[in-house]
């Protein structure tokens, strides 16, 4: 016969597994939950631009630590290209390439749609189904990016700060073409 003792420690033990995989400097690792990147960016406007340049520390990037060691290749990739495009933002928003607002908000949008094209050429790469608006060209991915925003205003978390990450390169700003 069995003891209530041994079923009592049986589901202690077996909580307290689950509940230890959520724990750490990683998220979700031994879960079943999707890491959570809100994705996609939203396309830089003079409505968002100031938040774009004073709140960047304040959202959130995604280090290799953050997912979990396998199955979520997408986030990943989500989590590059916000990694990718906030790096950008900042060479846009410090002075280093534009001084005027109007130079700012070209260098962003251009930032943004390097970091999306970019993003796209990585999901066509993987033998997955790309995201559907890389499957679209000219204004309509554009258009289609910037639909359903999970931060159309880039607003910024409260509590976070941004850790150290390497600049990314790939990026120069096209004055020309404003």
């Amino acid at each position: 016969m069995i003891s209530a003792g041994f079923f009592a420690h049986s589901w202690l033990l077996a909580l307290l597994t689950l509940d230890c995989a959520k724990l750490g400097g990683t998220q979700n690792v031994g879960s079943l939950q999707e890491p959570d990147v809100p994705f996609p960016p939203a396309c830089p406007t003079l409505q968002n631009l100031a938040a774009i340049c004073h709140y960047g520390q304040s959202r959130p990037r995604y280090p290799p630590s953050f997912f979990p060691r396998s199955g979520v290749s997408f986030f990943r990739r989500c989590g590059k290209a916000i990694n990718r495009l906030e790096s950008w933002y900042g060479m846009c928003c410090n002075g280093e390439v534009a001084q005027q607002n109007v130079q700012i908000l070209c260098c962003a949008q251009q930032a943004w749609q390097n970091a999306l094209s970019m993003f796209c050429v990585e999901e066509f790469a993987v033998m997955t189904r790309a995201y559907p608006c890389c499957r679209k060209s000219g204004e309509a991915r554009w258009s289609c990016f910037n639909d359903e925003l999970p931060n159309p205003f880039y607003e910024p978390t409260a509590g976070y700060m941004a850790p150290q990450m390497p600049h990314e390169p790939g990026f120069t700003w096209k004055p020309n073409t404003c």
